[in-house]
């Protein structure tokens, strides 16, 4: 008859061998485990010092059912493909990974459904924390969060006791609008993505007051909203210029637009006209002639977000974190595009 011998079972070192080689008791390690307030800094070292000398690795399962939660933040974009949100996901991720936390990423592809159903999924994973660039204003409230704290990105969000880090969209726009304005340009192109993003209705808003304020009627034909892509903002710019009293100045409302736009104007040959874009991208200071940018940084938004968060979650007291908007302060950079002054038509010319 065979017999077997049971194998031995094998793991590393535990909470508790850590606590005896500190010299300190279990419920003391753990609180410096959980970066717990109470611990005296020379006990604090002791433990860290005993971790790092026995290659302690705490178990996450288990670390997050003691916690409530573990140590990873749920992040949401429109899409990670977009140059603003791939940057902010970015500069998350690494301000996050300081604090000690890692990210998760997820696109919502601007459905309302599936934001909801990714932040209740994250959730449910016990994530410390979500930040979202929310579709809508109301696109998670209806969602349970158990508790779980929440940051809203870029666009203002509806959720009780969150934080919404943003840009003055609408003022920023105005801004971008009259300095082409000033330029002595009156046939302003607007290309812009869905009026459904808060984001885009604002910045929207704020290039009808610009209008408004120098006198100008608003032109439908140079109204050109829905631009999807790239090759949308393309095909727009063409369209602008092809009138028969056309676009001397374009404001584009996002920098994914003005990947297209740019390109456009110097395949045309039409860099003569102005330009605003509202984003910065890779290139824009480095194309001839560069291009002017509204700055909402992404870097600093980011920034921003984690720290908003951060200050909900241990060891800080969530009741002494920030709540309602901050916004975050944004800049127009003039660089070339944006100071182009409105060419005298023919008719000008032989006037005078």
């Amino acid at each position: 008859m065979s017999s077997v011998t049971p194998r031995r079972r094998v793991s590393g070192p535990t909470l508790k061998d850590v606590a005896a080689l500190a010299g300190v008791s279990l419920k003391t390690a753990s609180r410096v485990l959980n970066d717990g307030p109470n611990v005296a800094g020379a006990t604090r070292q002791a433990v860290q010092q005993a971790m790092e000398s026995l290659a302690y690795e705490p178990d996450p399962a288990a670390r997050s059912l003691r916690a409530g939660h573990d140590r990873t933040v749920g992040v949401v974009v429109d899409s990670i493909g977009d140059i603003f949100f791939s940057e902010l996901a970015a500069t998350l991720e690494s301000a996050l990974d300081t604090a000690g936390y890692r990210c998760l990423l997820a696109s919502s592809n601007r459905e309302v459904a599936r934001e909801r159903d990714i932040v209740r999924s994250l959730v449910r994973r016990r994530c410390a924390g979500v930040i979202v660039a929310p579709t809508s204003p109301d696109s998670i409230s209806a969602a349970d969060l158990a508790g779980t704290p929440v940051v809203f990105v870029d666009r203002v969000g509806h959720v009780e006791g969150a934080v919404s880090v943003v840009s003055d969209d609408p003022g920023m726009a105005f801004e971008a609008t009259r300095h082409l304005l000033a330029r002595g340009h009156r046939r302003v192109a607007l290309l812009s993505d869905s009026l459904d993003l808060p984001t885009t209705r604002g910045r929207q808003d704020g290039y009808r007051r610009a209008l408004a304020e120098a006198g100008v009627e608003v032109a439908p034909e140079l109204m050109r909203m829905e631009c999807d892509d790239e090759s949308s903002a393309m095909r727009e710019v063409r369209r602008v210029l092809d009138l028969d009293d056309p676009a001397t100045a374009i404001f584009s409302c996002s920098s994914r637009l003005s990947l297209g736009v740019v390109p456009a104007l110097h395949q045309f040959g039409r860099t003569d006209v102005a330009l605003v874009s509202f984003g910065d991208f890779t290139m824009a200071d480095s194309v001839q002639p560069a291009v002017t940018v509204v700055d909402h940084s992404a870097v600093r938004m980011a920034h921003a977000a984690a720290e908003a968060l951060l200050a909900h979650l241990p060891p800080h007291d969530p009741a002494q974190g920030p709540t309602g908007v901050i916004e975050v302060p944004a800049r127009l950079i003039p660089r070339g595009t944006g100071e182009i002054a409105v060419r005298p038509t023919r008719q000008q010319i032989v006037q005078a």
